[in-house]
C-alpha cells in the first residue's frame, strides 16, 4: 500500500504540476485539497506538501483557512511528519513556527534563477546530493526575513537569504518553485503584467520556459529523495540544534543564543561543499 501524502493547494494558479508526477512515480499516493478544504489534522497521512499561491502568509483575515494550514504545519513539525513546503508553503511553515515573513524590500524575485547551497546542506538528506548552484523558477513578492528558531538555512540567493531551510528533523521549506510547467509561468506573467511595468516579461518568460528541462533534471531526484523519507522517516537522523518552537515565537535570549550557536556549530562541522552566494543571477 502506497504512503498517503496530503497536498494542500492554496490556489488553482499554483497546481502541484510536475512535482505531483514525480512523487506519484516515486510510489506515493497524493490526496490534493484546496486551501479552504484543509483538514484539521494529519491523521492518516504519512507526509505533507503545501504549495504556493498569490496570498500572503500573514493574510489570515482575508483567508481564514490559512490559520488551519499553519496549525497543520506546526503539527507536522511537532510530530515529525515528512513535509515539503513550496513558496507560499515555505513562508507559512516559517510564520507558523516563529519566523518572520514580509514583502521583500528589494522587490520581487522572478523567473529562471540560480540558488546556492550553504555548507549546512552537506549533511541534509534532501540537499546533500544537489548541485552547488541548481536552477529554479522564482515568482514571489514576499520573503522569509527571519527563519524560525532552530531552523537550518540550506540555500540562499543574492535576493533572498533564506531560499531553503530545514525545520526540525523532517520539514523542508523552499522559497522557489520546482513544480511549474511553462504554461503555469506564462499564466503568472500574464496575470501580473500590470504589476510589473518595468520588466521585459516576454524575455523573462522565454528564459523561464527554456530552463524547465534543467529544473526537472535536478529536482526530480530531490522529489524522489523526499518520497524515500516519507516511506522511511526513521532513516533521517535527529536534527542538530535545540528544540524548535511549534507555537509562539521564541523570545527568551538564552534560547535564541542556543539556536544561533547550534547553527554555527553545524556549519563548522561539515565540509565546505557550498557557497556563500551564487554567481551571476539569470537576467530578467
Amino acid at each position: 500500500m502506497s504512503p498517503r501524502v496530503l497536498v494542500v493547494q492554496p490556489a488553482d494558479s499554483d497546481p502541484v504540476g510536475r512535482l505531483g508526477e514525480w512523487l506519484t512515480a516515486a510510489g506515493l499516493e497524493l490526496e490534493i485539497v484546496d486551501g479552504p478544504d484543509t483538514p484539521p489534522t494529519l491523521e492518516g497521512f504519512a507526509g505533507l506538501v503545501v504549495l504556493g499561491g498569490p496570498m500572503g502568509a500573514n493574510d489570515d483575515a482575508e483567508h481564514p483557512w490559512l490559520a488551519t494550514v499553519k496549525a497543520l504545519l506546526r503539527e507536522a513539525v511537532r510530530d515529525e511528519v515528512p513535509t515539503l513546503a513550496v513558496c507560499l508553503g515555505a513562508q507559512l511553515l516559517a510564520a507558523a513556527n516563529g519566523g518572520v515573513v514580509h514583502p521583500d524590500p528589494d522587490g520581487p524575485e522572478l523567473g529562471a534563477q540560480l540558488i546556492a547551497k550553504r555548507t549546512s546542506a552537506a549533511t541534509d538528506p534532501l540537499f546533500r546530493s544537489m548541485p552547488i548552484t541548481p536552477d529554479v523558477i522564482q515568482w514571489h513578492y514576499d520573503t522569509i526575513a527571519t527563519l524560525p528558531p532552530g531552523a537550518v538555512q540550506l540555500a540562499s540567493s543574492p535576493v533572498c537569504a533564506n531560499e531553503a531551510f530545514r525545520l526540525g528533523r523532517l520539514a523542508w521549506g523552499v522559497q522557489f518553485h520546482i513544480e511549474t510547467t511553462p504554461d503555469v509561468v506564462r499564466a503568472w506573467a500574464a496575470k501580473d503584467a500590470a504589476r510589473l511595468p518595468d520588466y521585459d516579461l516576454d524575455a523573462l518568460v522565454a528564459r523561464a520556459v527554456g530552463v524547465h528541462d534543467d529544473v526537472a533534471e535536478v529536482w526530480e531526484p530531490f522529489a524522489q529523495s523526499f518520497a524515500d523519507v516519507v516511506r522511511d522517516p526513521g532513516s533521517v537522523p535527529d536534527a542538530r540544534g535545540p528544540a524548535v518552537s511549534t507555537a509562539e515565537p521564541v523570545t527568551d535570549p538564552a534560547a535564541i543564543r542556543a539556536a544561533l550557536a547550534a547553527e554555527l556549530g553545524a556549519t563548522r562541522s561539515t565540509p565546505n561543499l557550498g557557497m556563500p552566494g551564487v554567481g551571476r543571477p539569470a537576467d530578467d
